[in-house]
């Protein structure tokens, strides 16, 4: 699921992977009140759980992105249970959560994939129909290139951005509002 349907002139902000651990962007989902969805990978946040602790503390929601952000598509059941699972033991250990939510690396699955999350306990598979660049544009999956009510935004790690993560978000937010769109909370329309 890119998109969801819904009469609400909202759209979902989703963050991969956790490579990226602005400081600032806490103040912004603070001060914003965003309701951001973190779709983290253990060995990608590495010793940062601390800031996503912070990032939840004041909102965020944190949700499954695999242990070690391998393309599943294709694995024995085994290896990708393995990897949604224990990603979902990782967050519940270090968050006393268990996610809903799951987003495939690369937004690639398979029939394998969606048994194995469900039985880890994800209710929905997150994709995306925008994409954040690292210069603060937006590439599209699919569709007329221009955001819609019910679009899920993925902004991925940006490593070589030029703008940091608060930057390009703000940017992201001008946009969003000068279509007449505000960011939803993603689990209250699933």
């Amino acid at each position: 699921m890119d998109h969801l349907r819904t009469r609400d002139r909202v759209v979902f902000l989703t963050y991969d992977d956790g490579a990226e651990r602005d400081p600032r962007f806490v103040g912004l989902v603070r001060e914003r009140r965003l309701p951001v969805s973190m779709f983290l990978t253990d060995s990608v946040v590495g010793p940062g759980y601390g800031h996503f602790a912070r990032l939840r503390a004041v909102g965020a929601s944190i949700q499954n992105h695999t242990l070690d952000h391998p393309a599943l598509r294709g694995l024995p059941y085994a290896g990708q249970r393995a990897e949604i699972c224990g990603q979902q033991h990782k967050l519940h250990s270090r968050f006393g959560i268990r996610p809903h939510l799951f987003r495939p690396p690369y937004g690639t699955y398979d029939t394998t994939t969606l048994r194995a999350a469900a039985d880890c306990g994800i209710r929905a598979v997150v994709l995306w129909r925008a994409s954040l660049n690292p210069d603060g544009t937006l590439t599209y999956t699919r569709g007329k290139p221009a955001l819609r009510p019910g679009d899920v935004i993925s902004v991925p790690s940006g490593e070589s951005a030029s703008l940091t993560l608060t930057e390009r978000t703000r940017r992201l937010l001008r946009e969003i509002e000068s279509k007449g769109l505000q960011v939803g909370r993603l689990e209250d329309y699933l």
